[in-house]
Order: C-alpha cells, then sequence, then structure tokens
C-alpha cells in the first residue's frame, strides 16, 4: 500500500504535534532518567555482568535463551565478543561498577588478543570454539576487524592500556594494507585467512557476495574510526573518518528516497535486486547519531548535514514508525509502509538515541516525541524485567521470540543507547 498521497502535509503535521506539552530538555531528562537508569542499573547490566563471563576459558558465553538460560554449544564470534569488551569498558567509562565492568574487559581482551588473533597473518578470526582451541571460521571480514578496532579503542580510552591501542593501530594498518581501495574509495570487505581478496561472487560471513561493499560495515568503519581517532588521533585516522563520513552521508542515500540501501558494487553502484530494493530503517536512523558522533569527533558542524538527518528520519518516521504504540519495525520496500514488521531490540535502541540527538540539535517537537513513544514502547514491551534485558523480537501480534544472548546478540546495542541518552540528558540539562 502507497503512502505517498494519502497522508497530506496536513495529516502528517496533525500526527507529530506534541502528545504532551511542550518542556525543555531539563523536564525531559527529569521525566524519563530515572527510568532509564533503572533499566541500566537493574535489567541490562545485571543479565550481562553475571551470565555471560566465561571464568573457565576466558571471553564471553553467549547462546542464552528467551528465558535467559545457557544453552550447550556456544561458539565465540568477533562481532559479539568485541561488542561485550566494549560494553563492559564504556560502562565503566561512564561510572558504573568499573571495577568489575573493567575486569570483564581485560579478561575479554585478553581472550581476543590470544585465542582470535591470528599469530600467522594478523587480523582476528571469525569465529571460534567456546574454549579458543578450535578455528571454525578463519577468514577475515572487515565487519568483524572493525568491532575488534572499537572495542580495542574503548578499552584504550577507559585504561590508557597501551597494549590495546597498539593492537588497534596495528589492525587499523593492516586493513590499510589490504582493505582500503584507493581507486573507489571505502573498503573491500571480504578476505580469506591471508588475507588474499575471497572470489567476488562467493558467499561472504555477512551472507552475500563477497564483492560487494555493504552500508553496514561501513556504517560500523564509521563508529570504530571515530573510536579510533578519539583514543589515537593522526592525520591519516582523520582522512579516512572524514571518507567515511562522505560515504554514509552521500554515496549509500539514495537522494529519490532520503534513505540508504546496503548493497553496492565496489565502484558504489547500487545493487536493487534480488530483494535489495529495501529500507532498514534501524541503520538508517543508527546511521544519523553516528554520522553526528563522528561529525563531534572532527569538530564539523551539524549544520552542515542536519538536512539529510533530517530526512533520514523522516524517512523512517513516515514508513517505518509504529504511529499507535511506538517503536520502529524491520524494514520496508521503497516508498512503501513496511512489510517486515515484527519490533527488533536494536532498532529501537538506535532509534531512541537518533531521536534524542535530533531533539537535542534542533528543539523539535516530534524528535521529543517519537523519543518518548519509543522508550515507553521499550519499557512496556521490550524489556524483559522477569529475566533480564530486552527481548530480541516482538511479533507484530505483541509476542516475544529470540534468545537473549547469541552470536548476533550482545549487551551493546541497547546497553549503548541507554548510556548514551543518560549522558547527553545530563549534559545538555546542564548547559542550558
Amino acid at each position: 500500500m502507497q503512502l505517498q498521497g494519502i497522508l497530506g502535509s496536513a495529516t502528517i503535521l496533525l500526527f507529530l504535534s506534541p502528545l504532551i506539552k511542550a518542556q525543555d530538555i531539563s523536564s525531559l531528562a527529569n521525566s524519563v532518567q530515572p527510568q532509564i537508569e533503572r533499566q541500566l542499573t537493574e535489567h541490562v547490566i545485571p543479565f550481562w555482568l553475571e551470565k555471560t563471563i566465561d571464568e573457565e576459558n576466558g571471553g564471553f558465553l553467549l547462546n542464552h535463551d528467551i528465558e535467559g538460560k545457557l544453552l550447550p554449544n556456544p561458539t565465540k564470534m568477533i562481532v559479539s565478543q568485541s561488542r561485550m569488551i566494549w560494553l563492559f569498558a564504556r560502562l565503566a567509562r561512564a561510572g558504573y561498577l568499573p571495577e568489575q565492568h573493567l575486569a570483564a574487559a581485560k579478561q575479554g581482551f585478553e581472550f581476543l588478543k590470544t585465542r582470535m588473533w591470528d599469530p600467522d597473518h594478523g587480523g582476528f578470526f571469525w569465529e571460534v570454539s567456546s574454549t579458543g582451541t578450535e578455528i571454525r571460521k578463519p577468514k577475515k571480514h572487515l565487519y568483524g576487524q572493525s568491532f575488534a578496532i572499537y572495542a580495542l579503542a574503548e578499552l584504550a580510552r577507559t585504561t590508557k592500556d597501551t597494549e590495546a591501542i597498539k593492537l588497534a593501530l596495528r589492525l587499523f594498518e593492516l586493513l590499510e594494507t589490504h582493505a582500503y581501495d584507493p581507486q573507489y574509495g571505502g573498503y573491500l570487505e571480504s578476505f580469506e585467512r591471508d588475507w588474499a581478496r575471497s572470489p567476488n561472487k562467493a558467499p561472504s560471513y555477512m551472507g552475500v557476495n563477497s564483492g560487494f561493499k555493504l552500508m553496514n560495515t561501513h556504517l560500523h568503519l564509521l563508529e570504530s574510526f571515530t573510536a579510533l581517532y578519539r583514543a589515537a588521533p593522526s592525520e591519516r585516522i582523520r582522512e579516512r573518518l572524514k571518507e567515511l563520513i562522505t560515504i554514509q552521508s552521500r554515496t549509500v542515500v539514495r537522494p529519490n528516497l532520503s534513505a540508504c540501501t546496503d548493497k553496492y558494487t565496489r565502484s558504489w553502484k547500487p545493487v536493487l535486486n534480488k530483494g535489495y530494493e529495501r529500507v532498514s530503517y534501524g541503520h538508517d536512523l543508527e546511521n544519523i547519531w553516528l554520522l553526528m558522533d563522528a561529525c563531534k569527533a572532527l569538530e564539523i558542524p551539524d549544520a552542515l548535514y542536519l538536512d539529510l538527518y533530517e530526512r533520514l528520519f523522516s524517512y523512517s518516521l513516515t514508513y517505518g514508525y509504529d504511529k499507535i504504540n511506538g517503536g520502529f519495525y524491520d524494514s520496508g520496500l521503497f516508498n512503501r509502509l513496511a512489510d517486515r514488521r515484527d519490533k527488533v531490540w536494536w532498532v529501537q535502541a538506535e532509534a531512541l538515541v537518533a531521536a534524542l540527538y535530533l531533539y537535542e540539535a534542533t528543539g523539535k517537537e516530534q524528535y521529543r516525541t517519537v523519543f518518548l513513544k519509543t522508550h515507553d514502547w521499550i519499557e512496556q514491551h521490550q524489556l524483559d524485567t522477569t529475566a533480564g534485558d530486552w527481548f530480541s523480537t516482538i511479533d507484530p501480534q505483541g509476542n516475544p521470540h529470540g534468545g537473549k544472548a547469541s552470536p548476533w546478540k550482545a549487551g551493546y546495542h541497547n546497553g549503548r543507547a541507554l548510556i548514551e541518552c543518560l549522558e547527553l540528558l545530563a549534559q545538555t540539562a546542564q548547559s542550558r
């Protein structure tokens, strides 16, 4: 069903009118900060701290069912292992149980460098056994390497650990040598164990052709290079980060949609067949605030990109937002209402941060309204107050599905969102 032409500007303006009286950011902080703090400290932190640390082998056990029970035969994948190191280091830097969280981050780092680092060719294996003694997936993909940089940079920033930053910079140099694409810009993504390029049409660990460049991968390179630049600034990292800002603000944005797509050829031609002509609302919303954060690190004014941020948000709001209950759906075809209408945990987390960032930047009531309704959805439906953390997925009938932890679900998205929102609310309230 087409939405264009059905909802006129007057209807959209009516929908975006305030649901509650306008308040400044200080009042907003007072209204939601206690709930967000409680979510983080009573439900999110305890789950990951108490249930996932592998005391015997190091790293993190991430194979929990919907009730939070550990299932047998977990593996350890670079993406989620890195995300957990990042989470615990970030919690420590934010002042939450710093000794316990630093200990958790450091033991995760020890597993990463001794069991997942490739001693022959450098870089991190994609997946190893739970003990780390068996290499399950030895190839290199930049999505995973990016999260390793993100974790190492955060650990170094939190602890001033020289070993962590040296390893992050060593990995950055490997990416420069093997993956940076000077001809077309951005990064090649899929490699064999020895960093030889994987055949273009071979399936990658991301489930698509190895020859593709992904908006998703470059989005996370943007966040990892932002963290790396803050931990160890250099002119070359700055130049690569500026290029990633260009890619994420222009190259991957379809100008006739004001939305992003994910798959591209090496020369950045969008791949729009085989079901790829879709918009992932969560990635577009995440892109908004990660771009804002990258620009902040480089001291680039928000005003230069604010129109883009608002157009990206507007598209997801128009086609992917639940106006009745709050929260964002998974994805949809171009210029159509969402047809994948599950509400996935990480989408709600990124929407929460993007809405608050834009409210802080513009003062526009629509962003405050979406922030509050998304927060309410999470509180009422996504949060599991019994078993802890957030449900992975809420289906259109309101039923929760999916495990609490897995190789693709760690504490990074929602943990980060809650920390970001708390800090932004506190900082902005103090400055006004």
